[in-house]
């Protein structure tokens, strides 16, 4: 959310500002909210404020040295507002404020649709009296013994809300209606109960018995009360994710204490507990696997569909779903740590974010309902006064009405923050976090993308690519340095045994193991003695190399880090030859290719940047874009050049996405225009990006630049539609096409018309949950 700086002078902190998320509930459009913001700025020691209509949040930051959260509360509750138990620094307990909102928010579902029933109930028989001109002794009166309780008690939240504005000198959607519906209400009940007197009031007809609006202020009442339960019911489905990742944690855990199994609230999990998770459970907390394989469901948090196998020392996530094997793991992160609750935090305040676009739309709504009131009240003073004497008080009153109602900028307060409440949602449901609408907005004006090669574009891990026998089986050639490699703890040794496990060969255990760092190591494998290394190694070993430099030379241009294989032909200490090659490479996640075609379909400019040297960097980029994807390709970086070849292309007019995973990509992802850091990465990377990927997938990121684009070309359908529904709504409510069809816009259309256009702003942002 944007916050907006306090202008006023503020005594110098004593203590670090901290920051509060008030839920305020009774704000009904966007004037309310920023009239909640002026009043909170207004406190001493308040930093800054913001308040989102959508999501019913006021965001303060504050010096605790000068003001206390009783005290905001105090102040928002000064000018007609609740709000509901809070703590500083942040809510103690968001899951219970979250249900507590929620059941504000059905308890305020039920009172609306009572409210609309009644108003509905008694509104109906007062319009079939009015459309059918209905004559009988009484027929006054029986429409205001109808219409009283309509008023009283259906409309009664409109004229309260209308009262607590006028005392703070303000004035909102409550005040259009409750002076439009009043108006029409207090004219009517005058002529009912004393008939001659507004009679006389109408000059050359004072025999005729005025008219009176009561099916106007009723129908009035029941269309908005319609309106705001459609609206509130759009709204609750805005806030869907936020509710299905809260349901995602468990509400017990089984753990072991003391040596006994035992039940207890997820919340009470403490670090280090033994957590015992059965077949077909939610898994309570983060941890580590301790004993047990399982294969577990990590769509919810991740987007992957397939299930992830898990083994001792494997991490797991609260919230995934255990689906095969029983298994017991260490709690390592509990409470507001887990990664979930940190994802709810993350997709709360993006929810609550504001984008630079809203802006403007912010500015028309604070000056609105003042100018939309003087606008009625020309009308009412121009109708009256060119009109005949017999019609113009009662057609002057009419259209001062349905100005009043049709102005409503509800519609205008509602674009931006549902786009971005649904859009966020929809992004953490596919592993996709987004920092809040400025990033959104950023995210959607991306042209150049420039991606980090190790862990991005490719796996981060070696992998055995090339196995070249010379004279001998290549799986002997594998098993025979796969066995040698057993004791080694090198990423590329590992590499060599997982090779050997996949093809399914028997190792034997290696005896003698000596190894020289930065070259290779020398060991007895099976009586043989086996060297397995570069080329500085096996120089040093006598081990001739000359047979096979023609095919270590083709595995080099390919980008393979070569490993000679040599093995004595007989028993040790007999001399070893070269039996085989080897050749490693960090190789290209499976997706990558098909993303990079994603992105160059989108019309983005690819740039692969990377430490590597500048052949390894060309191979990897033919083999994931054989057609031309990748523009560019910078090689042989330092991490603090990364941030300045962003700084370089941004210089250029580019609008840049950083995309990386590691500690040496912080500084380009926080120089780019959006910086994404993929959710294998470093906690350090995730901090300084504006978009987290929870799984290691690069069409995330082309998953995140198109939802961008499509909130945001939702975000300006929405204020379109809005500023174009008010700009042309208000003149023929005003009359101005009377002198030439004759038409007229009836109060009751008005505010059908004011209630659906809020609705449909919510359908439009809605769209984005396809």
């Amino acid at each position: 959310m944007e916050a907006r700086e306090n202008q006023g002078g503020a005594a110098p902190a004593q203590r670090p500002d901290e920051a509060v998320s008030l839920p305020v509930t009774g704000m009904s459009c966007a004037v309310c909210a920023r009239t909640i913001e002026r009043t909170l700025l207004a406190v001493p020691g308040v930093a800054a404020a913001g308040v989102n209509y959508a999501t019913n949040r006021a965001t303060v930051k504050f010096n605790p040295s000068l003001v206390s959260v009783p005290d905001l509360v105090e102040a928002v509750k000064g000018v007609g507002y609740d709000v509901l138990p809070v703590t500083a620094g942040q809510q103690a307990d968001d899951t219970a404020i979250d249900t507590a909102e929620q059941r504000v928010h059905e308890a305020e579902y039920r009172r609306l649709r009572l409210k609309l029933v009644v108003a509905v109930a008694l509104a109906s028989p007062i319009m079939a009296i009015g459309m059918a001109h209905l004559e009988f002794p009484g027929v006054h009166w029986v429409e205001l013994a109808l219409a009283l309780p309509v008023v009283v008690y259906s409309g009664a939240q409109f004229y309260r809300g209308a009262w607590a504005s006028l005392r703070h000198r303000n004035a909102d959607m409550n005040t259009l209606i409750a002076v439009g519906t009043g108006a029409a209400f207090a004219y009517s009940v005058a002529a009912t109960i004393a008939p001659p007197v507004v009679a006389h009031a109408s000059p050359g007809m004072p025999h005729v018995a005025p008219a009176v609006y009561y099916e106007v202020s009723t129908a009035i009442i029941a269309l908005v009360l319609l309106g705001r339960l459609l609206e509130a019911r759009a709204r609750g489905r805005t806030s869907e994710a936020i509710r299905r990742l809260l349901d995602l944690q468990p509400r017990s855990a089984r753990v072991i204490r003391d040596g006994v199994e035992i039940d207890v609230p997820a919340a009470q999990v403490l670090a280090d507990d033994e957590v015992v998770v059965r077949p077909g459970e939610r898994i309570p907390v983060d941890g580590e696997v301790v004993q047990g394989t399982s294969a577990v469901d990590e769509s919810m948090l991740t987007g992957e569909s397939l299930p992830v196998d898990k083994s001792p020392g494997a991490m797991v996530v609260g919230g995934s779903v255990n689906t095969t094997g029983g298994f017991h793991f260490r709690a390592t992160r509990v409470g507001r740590e887990m990664t979930l609750q940190q994802i709810i935090r993350m997709v709360r305040e993006a929810q609550a974010g504001r984008a630079p676009i809203a802006r403007l739309a912010d500015v028309v709504s604070g000056y609105f309902t003042p100018a939309v009131v003087s606008i009625a009240i020309l009308t009412f003073v121009v109708w009256f006064d060119v009109l005949p004497p017999g019609a113009r008080l009662a057609t002057a009153l009419v259209n001062f009405v349905a100005v009043l109602i049709i102005a409503c900028p509800c519609a205008m307060g509602l674009a931006t923050p549902t786009a971005i409440l649904v859009a966020t949602g929809k992004g953490a449901e596919k592993g996709i976090l987004i920092r809040g609408g400025e990033t959104l907005e950023r995210a959607g004006a991306i042209t150049t993308v420039v991606l980090d090669k190790t862990g991005t574009i490719t796996r981060g891990q070696p992998d055995v690519t090339d196995v070249v026998a010379v004279g001998a089986d290549d799986r002997e050639v594998l098993r025979l340095a796969a066995s040698a490699e057993r004791a080694s703890e090198h990423p590329l040794a590992q590499a060599i045994v997982q090779a050997a496990e996949a093809r399914g060969l028997v190792l034997d255990e290696a005896r003698s193991f000596e190894a020289f760092p930065g070259r290779g190591l020398v060991a007895e494998v099976g009586g043989r003695r086996v060297v397995i290394g570069n080329e500085q190694l096996m120089r040093d070993q006598g081990v001739a190399t000359e047979g096979v430099q023609a095919q270590a030379a083709s595995l080099a241009r390919a980008a393979r880090t070569v490993m000679y294989v040599a093995a004595s032909v007989g028993e040790s200490p007999a001399p070893a030859v070269v039996v085989g090659l080897l050749g490693l490479a960090d190789t290209s996640r499976p997706e990558s290719a098909a993303a990079l075609r994603r992105m160059k379909a989108l019309g983005l400019e690819v740039v692969m940047i990377t430490g590597d040297n500048e052949a390894t960097a060309q191979a990897i980029a033919r083999e994931v874009a054989p057609d031309g994807e990748i523009g560019r390709v910078i090689a042989g970086v330092l991490p603090d050049r990364k941030a300045a070849e962003v700084r370089a292309l941004q210089e250029r007019g580019r609008v840049v996405a950083m995309v990386g995973d590691g500690i040496n990509d912080a500084p380009a992802l926080a120089q780019a225009d959006v910086g994404i850091a993929v959710g294998s990465g470093t906690d350090i990377a995730i901090e300084a990006a504006d978009i987290t990927l929870m799984r290691t997938d690069l069409g995330g990121v082309v998953d995140a630049i198109a939802l961008s684009t499509r909130t945001m070309r939702v975000i300006r359908q929405n204020l379109f539609w809005a500023f174009a529904y008010n700009v042309l709504g208000i003149p023929i409510a005003a009359g101005a096409l009377y002198p030439w069809t004759g038409w007229l816009l009836s109060p009751m259309i008005a505010a059908a018309a004011m209630s659906f256009s809020s609705v449909s702003v919510l359908t439009n942002s809605l769209r984005l949950r396809r």
